[in-house]
């Protein structure tokens, strides 16, 4: 997941979270990582306590979620 992730320009706890939604279906989360997802972003804060993650080139905020 790390090396998708890094692909991506993405956070690693929001690729996990993408890929949880989507059942671990790649076909899938490639979908959701284009379309976005609140569930996504809502699960990957709970994940850490950064402050910050990235989805390709934006930068997402916390306090945004």
């Amino acid at each position: 997941m790390g090396e998708w992730a890094s692909l991506r320009n993405t956070s690693p706890e929001i690729a996990e979270a993408i890929f949880e939604v989507a059942d671990y279906d790649e076909v899938m989360a490639e979908k959701i990582w284009e379309e976005g997802s609140d569930e996504v972003l809502i699960r990957a804060f709970k994940k850490t306590d950064k402050d910050s993650l990235f989805w390709g080139e934006q930068t997402i905020e916390r306090k945004n979620v």
